[in-house]
């Protein structure tokens, strides 16, 4: 529980310096940055795969059916919330993505205590009463409707909920989600490129490598937060999330 705890901490962490990250990367189609996300993610972790000597294992794990669908549902959330809150953080609505990571934590509660019948302290009710209240407050005060918001907050907080229940430990998960959208990922790369229209390799260097560093940066807390996800109830990694939109 403590080592859960940890690691839901130094994802949530890791995940509020996000917006630096990608402002660095500003001019970058947001399309094409999940793209090389997920590219460079799956190279990073099939190296983690191969040289821990565990493709045997991984492969008869992962390769049926059930667990496939499952991750390609897992796969299709996170790519719909790394989209949106790439696209979202570049055109300059980060108030609006930090809104949506402060509603996502209340609905990880309801998931967990609906569905896995999670049952919340005193004080985690009076905390999530007052998050709740706060929301509420910033987005009406926030003047039109947060679709960017509650884009993110549903698809992370039921990608939370499905990692919850995947049968796969952090590594063999993450790495079959972006090994199911690598080809699609790559194939699109290489239509931009035949296009013209391709950034990798036609920008800064530092851009270029930060492409390439985005593998490392995106699977280093999604592997966090997978451990922390099997360890600890989804309401308290609820609760945890705060520091994230906080950050």
């Amino acid at each position: 529980m403590r080592k859960g705890i940890s690691y839901g901490i130094g994802a949530y962490l890791l995940w509020g310096l996000f917006p630096i990250y990608w402002k660095w990367l500003h001019g970058v189609a947001a399309i094409q940055l999940i793209s090389h996300r997920i590219i460079w993610s799956f190279a990073l972790l099939v190296v983690l795969v191969f040289g821990t000597r565990q493709w045997r294992s991984f492969r008869a794990a992962a390769f049926n059916r059930r667990v496939l669908l499952i991750y390609l549902a897992s796969a299709i959330l996170l790519s719909l919330n790394w989209l949106t809150y790439v696209w979202a953080v570049n055109a300059g609505f980060i108030v609006e993505t930090s809104l949506g990571y402060f509603i996502n934590p209340l609905l990880s509660v309801l998931l967990g205590v609906l569905f896995l019948r999670e049952k919340l302290r005193p004080w985690q009710w009076a905390l999530i009463g007052l998050a709740a209240i706060g929301v509420l407050v910033v987005a009406v005060s926030y003047g039109h409707f947060p679709w960017i918001a509650l884009t993110l907050a549903f698809t992370f907080g039921i990608y939370g909920y499905v990692k919850k229940t995947a049968p796969l430990g952090s590594l063999y998960g993450l790495t079959l989600e972006t090994g199911l959208l690598f080809v699609p990922a790559i194939a699109f790369l290489f239509i931009m490129e035949r296009q013209g229209q391709g950034a990798f390799l036609h920008v800064s260097v530092i851009q270029n490598l930060l492409m390439v560093g985005a593998g490392v940066v995106t699977t280093i807390p999604l592997l966090l937060f997978a451990s922390a996800a099997q360890r600890v109830p989804l309401s308290t990694l609820g609760v945890l999330q705060y520091m994230t939109p906080t950050m």
